[in-house]
């Protein structure tokens, strides 16, 4: 993505951000990066045409729109893609509780085609116009990735077929199993990288062992260096299941267009954030655009000041602002950016 620029949703009431390929978002709680981290949840549902069934489970229009129907009547946004060559833009009318798509434009070199259903889901997946094609796929590959549920019966709990659900990581984690099973019969170099990285903060783990029943399903189950009982998922730290799917999440071996994740930091040793914030680099370096929002002074000191976007909450509505190394040259020579952030002398994004 270029850019992407967000009217009337949740507490954004007008924003445009310029994307990099790291995007590290900070600020306060309810300043507004969760809701900013949801849109591309949002742009997922638009695309696959289940937009009426997620925003009926998720409370209805009135929950999405800025302050309320009173206040906001519409949602509309732009994402622009491939050094502006391509770009999708759309409006959604709240109507009844639902959304009514009443523009809907596909561009190409600044020619656009409006394809608006005037239906509660947008045509983009189904339409032939040939625009559409290439803002499918970019419009498919925005998942948003959450690995916070780790208990007795967390995802990671949960069996997986080794045929059906071993191609796509899944946003929570749940065929975790299958995904590294397929990665290590297809890809044993980048399987046997994962567990080198996966034991570079869980010392004591020595593989898993990823073996499906008659039926094709198998459940995340490991093996420790010092005996030979086989261990489930429960049988891990909460921090070490997180890292372990933010592993298998961006050392895979074909990454997605687009990685966005809330908070992975939580749970993480210090140690395993610096790992973390080495994968992220690394994915970034390999062509995939990483949008992480984080409350880690810890994750935010591996960065230069360019790839963090400051979020603040200014009379009401999610303003963001993106940091500039040159601005901060006379502080960075003595302070981390971390530092600055918990410091409270960055101009905004104060925790």
């Amino acid at each position: 993505m270029d850019y992407i620029e967000i009217k009337g949703y949740k507490s954004i009431k007008e924003a445009k951000v310029e994307l990099k390929p790291i995007n590290i978002l900070i600020g306060a709680n309810g300043s507004g990066k969760s809701n900013f981290i949801s849109f591309f949840d949002f742009l997922n549902r638009v695309s696959n045409q289940n937009l009426r069934e997620y925003v009926g489970l998720n409370g209805g229009a009135e929950k999405f729109l800025y302050q309320g129907s009173k206040i906001t009547s519409q949602i509309s946004a732009e994402i622009s893609f491939e050094n502006h060559k391509n770009a999708y833009s759309f409006t959604v009318q709240a109507e009844d509780d639902v959304f009514i798509f009443t523009k809907e434009l596909f561009w190409f070199n600044d020619d656009a085609r409006d394809s608006a259903s005037y239906k509660p889901e947008a045509s983009v997946k189904t339409a032939p116009d040939f625009r559409a094609k290439y803002i499918r796929e970019h419009l498919n590959s925005f998942k948003k990735y959450h690995f916070h549920e780790t208990g007795k019966n967390s995802p990671f709990t949960q069996m997986s077929n080794v045929l059906n659900s071993s191609y796509i990581f899944y946003e929570d984690g749940r065929n975790l199993a299958s995904f590294l099973h397929h990665i290590k019969q297809n890809d044993l170099i980048i399987y046997n990288r994962i567990i080198k990285m996966i034991q570079s903060i869980a010392p004591y783990f020595s593989d898993f062992f990823l073996q499906a029943n008659k039926e094709g399903h198998i459940r995340l189950q490991w093996q420790d260096k010092y005996s030979s009982t086989i261990y489930g998922a429960s049988d891990l730290s909460d921090g070490t299941i997180r890292f372990i799917a933010l592993t298998a999440l961006f050392m895979q071996p074909k990454l997605r267009k687009s990685i966005i994740i809330d908070e992975p930091e939580l749970g993480l040793h210090p140690f395993a954030i610096t790992k973390l914030a080495g994968m992220i680099k690394s994915a970034a370096s390999r062509g995939a655009q990483v949008i992480v929002a984080t409350q880690s002074s810890d994750l935010v000191n591996h960065f230069e000041a360019d790839d963090i976007i400051t979020v603040d909450q200014i009379d009401g509505k999610t303003e963001f602002k993106r940091l500039h190394e040159e601005e901060l040259s006379a502080w960075l020579e003595d302070y981390s950016i971390g530092d600055l952030w918990q410091r409270n002398i960055l101009e905004g994004g104060q925790p």
